[in-house]
C-alpha cells in the first residue's frame, strides 16, 4: 500500500485508505453503543418498558454527518479516479489483444510480445482489443483495470514508476481457462527499453512465432498433453475423427484441414472437444503464416 509503482497508487490508496478509515470509527461506535444499549437498558435494569421520545436535533445530526462523510469519500475517490480518464496525447501507443485465454502487446515498429515491455517513468498507452469475449486487463501493483470489449475500442494508460515485473490478469470471466490468463508488466530502464525495442529478430521458428502471435498455445499443447484443443504434438498427417454437422467421419491432417480449421473453425471439430470455442483467424492470419505453421507442425513429433 502507498507504493510508487505507477502513478495512480498514491490517489487511489488514499481513497482506500479514507473509506477504510470511516468505515472501522463506524463499526467500533455502533458495536460500542449497541453494547452500551443492551446493558443499559436490559430487563434487569428496566423491568418495565418505557417509551422514548423522538429527538429532532439527534435525527439531524445523524442524517447530516453521514451525508457528509459520503461527501468525503466521494472526493477521495473521484480524485482517484479523475486522472486515469485524463489520457495524455503524448506517451507510448501499444495494441492490445486479448483473447482466450492470453495478452498480446503490439509495438510501433510491428514487434509483438506476450508480455508487456515499457520504460520507467514515460506515459504508456494501451489500445484495448478483445478478439472474441469480453476480458478486462487488471494490474493490481498499478491499481488500474479496464474492461476489454468486443468492437469497442477501450483505452487505459499508465506511468511505471519503479522497474521490476508486475502481473497482469484478466478480471472478467471469459471462459474454461479465465485463471490462466495471465501475464506480466516489465518495468526496465529507458537504455534497456530501448535494445529490446529495436531486437525484433525472433528466435522462435517462423511458424511457432506465428502461434504465439495469435495465442494458439493457449488451447493447444506442444507437449502431447491435453488443454481445450487437440495437442500439436504429432499431429500432421494423423488420422482424427472428426464431427461436421453433427456426423462424425474421420480425416487426415493436411494442409486443407489445418487452414479450414483456422477460417471455419467450427466446421470440422475433432471429436471429443468443445464446439464453438475457437475463433475464425481469416482476418488475422495469411497464407504465407498458414504455411509457417504447417511447416511448423511437420516437425513436431509425439
Amino acid at each position: 500500500m502507498f507504493s510508487n509503482s505507477s502513478n495512480f497508487v498514491q490517489g487511489v490508496d488514499l481513497s482506500f485508505a479514507v473509506i477504510l478509515g470511516i468505515s472501522v470509527i463506524f463499526l467500533v461506535g455502533v458495536t460500542f453503543v449497541m453494547i452500551w444499549f443492551v446493558i443499559k437498558y436490559s430487563r434487569k435494569r428496566n423491568p418495565k418498558a418505557s417509551q422514548i421520545e423522538g429527538n429532532n436535533k439527534l435525527e439531524i445530526i445523524w442524517t447530516v454527518i453521514p451525508t457528509i462523510l459520503v461527501l468525503i469519500m466521494f472526493y477521495y475517490g473521484w480524485m482517484g479516479y479523475k486522472p486515469m480518464r485524463e489520457i495524455p496525447e503524448n506517451g507510448l501507443k501499444i495494441k492490445t489483444y486479448a483473447q482466450m485465454w492470453s495478452w498480446s502487446f503490439e509495438y510501433p515498429n510491428g514487434k509483438v510480445s506476450d508480455t508487456l515491455v515499457v520504460p520507467v517513468d514515460e506515459p504508456v498507452i494501451l489500445d484495448l482489443n478483445s478478439r472474441d469475449v469480453i476480458h478486462s486487463l487488471y494490474i493490481p501493483a498499478f491499481r488500474i483495470k479496464e474492461d476489454v470489449v468486443p468492437g469497442k475500442n477501450n483505452k487505459m494508460w499508465f506511468i511505471g514508476q519503479e522497474t521490476g515485473n508486475y502481473n497482469i490478469l484478466c478480471a472478467e470471466y471469459c471462459g474454461d481457462r479465465h485463471s490462466y490468463m495471465l501475464s506480466k508488466v516489465v518495468v526496465v530502464p529507458e537504455a534497456e527499453y530501448t535494445k529490446w525495442y529495436n531486437d525484433t529478430v525472433s528466435s522462435d521458428p517462423p511458424g511457432l512465432a506465428v502461434m504465439k502471435k495469435n495465442a494458439c498455445l493457449s488451447c493447444h499443447s506442444l507437449d502431447g498433453s491435453r488443454i481445450v484443443g487437440p495437442s500439436f504434438a504429432g499431429l500432421w498427417n494423423k488420422e482424427e475423427t472428426i464431427l461436421s454437422a453433427g456426423k462424425e467421419r474421420k480425416i487426415i491432417v493436411d494442409d486443407e484441414y489445418i487452414k479450414k480449421s483456422l477460417y471455419n473453425p467450427g466446421d470440422d471439430v475433432v471429436k471429443g472437444y468443445p464446439q464453438g470455442v475457437m475463433i475464425s483467424y481469416k482476418n488475422n492470419i495469411t497464407d504465407k503464416e498458414i504455411t509457417m505453421i504447417i511447416e511448423y507442425l511437420k516437425t513436431l513429433k509425439h
